[in-house]
């Protein structure tokens, strides 16, 4: 947890601005401001920066739901947004402009979301079975993102997992503060946590992801083994399982039998108010749910459309739930093996990257591969991309759920291929990682529409990258481009419209051919992260929207690769700077601008 010591501290870490910082250009003023920032929230990373290790002093684990981190966070935001007021917009540079566009919004929505009330309500719901720290500590310590090299990193290893027991039960203390303002997970999702839960303590302790430092101990400290092994098998199994045990007990007899009938925000008090905040947040657009379930019946519709050609072309006879069922149920869709599985992405890959220099002036210089998921793969969903430490060597990984095989069918890998890796989140991540000018502030994005209306789009690339050739492939493509509009839809059913979740299901059955278990996997994650699934087609549209825009103004000027560096060469950006930001390209004639 972090002390009241600590959260001071790292208030006071940053100096306010000297009067002669009033004779600095506007330029270099911007830069430290949102050089301090950016420390400021690395600062207040539970587990810091992945890959790298904290300032000395700083603690091993901050707790994200303590009252003190939620005062540093807060303060840190209103000392920013009054130090910006002060920097006059019009002198910095035209990227420093989109970076001030940027930071502005994202300091104004935090400073709103805690003044709103709804920052509170939010930590009284911090149940997530996706992106929980109780999964996302073992992914932590068992992948790249802890350092295990010296004795120290070892000692630190033992105090973070100390402090994070700690966050577990601090867990319990905000989710009773919930029970007691009727702020409630819905049940669904507090049986998967449960069913996480039991599945990391059936383990042995040797086995769990927490124990893996040991596992990955260097030859340097070889001779140390059974001392280190010792000590990280008394924290895991005396303190760190048994905060585990004590969220088990809770949520079995105190929480679960409290939860609300209904799966989405409009079931608890303040619900619609709160998820009216999520969706502008993930979409970054003021879209009213009734407006965004209405698009998504429009996408479906046209989809479905495409859906019969393609069932034409493939000579199907039945209708498009028979070939739905088809795809569901015939084992030559599927990999029998994560070798198989593995393979095939490589062969796709090996088939994307000749044809990248049509569409992309650069391509990442760090590899691309496919790994499973670290950790608990039977309780999760399909995965995730994660860029690596911006070296240039070091790849960017798709951690994919290898447990779930039987439900991945094999006309999806193309499109699949092109949304996580290239020319997707690998492009869309790693470039700006590995560009040595562009602010940190901008690299680390924030903005769901845009990182995953980028993967969407770039799958809609497919085509002019010689890919879809096989019809069956064209069927997968379609089949994710509908799961995508089909979230638009049951997301906002789910959260506004008071959908049940086994209709969310029944829906998209219909209207994809995924497995009932993927179906229910998906479902369980909207109603975990609400508004974040209506970002993909939102951020894919305004993308491919914004390149119809600049082909008609621009014609025979207009470059694809031009508009796609434009698009990814300052970051992950709010919709709205990302318009601003291509049509001030297409007003000074596109081209490559610097």
């Amino acid at each position: 947890m972090l002390n009241r010591r600590t959260a001071l501290g790292l208030l006071a870490a940053v100096p306010a601005t000297p009067a002669l910082a009033i004779a600095e250009s506007a330029s270099a003023r911007f830069a430290a401001l949102i050089a301090r920032a950016a420390a400021d929230d690395a600062a207040l990373s539970p587990t810091g920066p992945p890959g790298q290790r904290r300032p000395a002093g700083e603690p091993a684990f901050i707790d994200p739901l303590s009252d003190e981190w939620a005062a540093a966070t807060l303060a840190n935001k209103r000392r920013a947004a009054a130090e910006l007021a002060g920097i006059d917009r019009n002198a910095l540079a035209t990227a420093e402009r989109i970076a001030h566009d940027v930071f502005a919004r994202s300091l104004n929505q935090a400073i709103s979301f805690h003044g709103s009330g709804l920052f509170a309500i939010q930590r009284q719901l911090a149940l997530n079975p996706s992106f929980g720290l109780h999964i996302e500590m073992p992914d932590f310590v068992a992948g790249s993102g802890a350092l295990f090299e010296t004795g120290a990193d070892y000692q630190i290893g033992l105090e973070r997992l100390r402090l994070f027991a700690g966050h577990m039960d601090m867990t319990l203390v905000r989710l009773r503060e919930g029970l007691a303002a009727g702020h409630v997970q819905p049940r669904v999702l507090v049986e998967k946590v449960i069913n996480q839960v039991e599945a990391l303590l059936a383990q042995p302790v040797d086995d769990t992801a927490f124990m893996s430092a040991i596992r990955r101990l260097p030859p340097t400290l070889a001779s140390d083994r059974a001392r280190w092994a010792t000590d990280y098998r008394a924290m895991v199994g005396e303190t760190v399982l048994p905060a585990y045990r004590r969220w088990l007990v809770f949520l079995r007899e105190t929480y679960l039998p409290r939860t609300p009938a209904g799966p989405g925000r409009a079931a608890i008090p303040d619900g619609l108010r709160l998820y009216t905040a999520e969706l502008e947040r993930h979409t970054t657009l003021p879209m009213a749910a009734a407006d965004i379930h209405a698009l998504g019946l429009g996408e479906v519709g046209r989809i479905r459309a495409e859906f019969e050609k393609t069932r034409a072309e493939l000579g199907f006879a039945g209708d498009l739930k028979a070939l739905f069922e088809h795809v569901r149920t015939s084992p030559q869709f599927y990999c029998k093996t994560q070798e198989e599985l593995i393979g095939r992405f490589t062969e796709i890959e090996s088939r994307i990257w000749p044809a990248i220099p049509r569409l992309f002036h650069c391509r990442p210089k760090a590899p691309f591969k496919v790994a499973p998921l670290p950790a608990l793969g039977d309780q999760r969903g399909t995965g995730y991309y994660r860029a690596g430490p911006p070296d240039g060597v070091s790849p960017g990984i798709l951690f994919f759920n290898m447990a779930m095989l039987d439900t991945r069918p094999i006309p999806t890998l193309e499109t699949l291929t092109l949304h996580e890796g290239i020319p997707g989140h690998h492009f869309q991540v790693t470039l700006v990682n590995e560009d040595p000018v562009l602010p940190a502030f901008l690299k680390r994005g924030g903005s769901t529409a845009y990182t995953e209306g980028w993967g969407l789009y770039a799958e809609s690339l497919g085509r002019e990258l010689g890919m879809f050739t096989d019809p069956w492939a064209w069927f997968g493509h379609l089949d994710m481009e509908m799961l995508r509009a089909v979230r638009l839809v049951v997301d906002t059913g789910l959260h506004a419209l008071g959908w049940s979740r086994d209709r969310a299901i029944g829906y998209m059955l219909d209207n994809t051919s995924m497995a009932p278990r993927d179906v229910a996997v998906e479902i369980d994650r909207y109603i975990a992260q609400p508004g974040q699934a209506c970002a993909y087609k939102i951020g894919e549209l305004s993308f491919a929207r914004l390149r119809r825009e600049a082909q008609a103004a621009l014609g025979g000027k207009f470059d694809v690769r031009d508009f796609h560096e434009v698009c990814l060469n300052t970051g992950a950006l709010p919709l709205a700077v990302l318009d601003a930001k291509v049509k001030d390209w297409i007003a000074r004639g596109g081209g490559r601008q610097s």
